[in-house]
């Protein structure tokens, strides 16, 4: 067991030391925002009598990938299934790259090549704070840890 920072635990995920589910990565991003525990405490401990809100990833199966999306996502169900039980499927032959370019409202986790990256353009509900978009397979981001 290694602790590590947001920041140092993603690029040990990028290197392929580690491996993170999808929702853990998104989580991480998430906490990429803040630059010491303290601002961290201080940010749950402001905005934590304003709500949340139940989220159930929907996945979007294309011809060369995934796309996990999340609510107000634009392709987001407007009756998800929670429970399992409506056995839905939602799959396109089109590519992740191309639904992509095709959309403007994202709220979603794009899986291709044994790679991740979270893509976010919407405002938080709740006063929350959105990950930072983070693509595992660059290095080109930035992050305030």
């Amino acid at each position: 067991l290694q602790w590590s920072s947001p920041p140092e635990a993603i690029k040990r995920f990028k290197s392929q030391e580690i491996w993170f589910p999808p929702p853990q990565f998104y989580e991480l991003c998430r906490l990429c925002n803040f630059s010491s525990l303290q601002e961290l405490h201080k940010f749950s401990s402001d905005r934590a009598l304003e709500g949340c809100e139940r989220w159930m990833p929907v996945t979007l199966t294309a011809s060369d990938g995934f796309v996990q999306l999340l609510p107000g996502d634009e392709l987001y169900p407007e009756d998800p299934d929670y429970t399992g039980e409506k056995k839905i499927t939602m799959s396109t032959d089109k590519k992740v790259d191309d639904l992509m370019k095709e959309g403007s409202v994202f709220h979603r986790i794009v899986i291709k090549n044994k790679s991740l990256a979270v893509y976010v353009n919407i405002v938080a509900k709740y006063k929350h704070i959105n990950p930072l978009m983070i693509n595992s397979d660059c290095s080109d981001y930035s992050s305030k840890l």
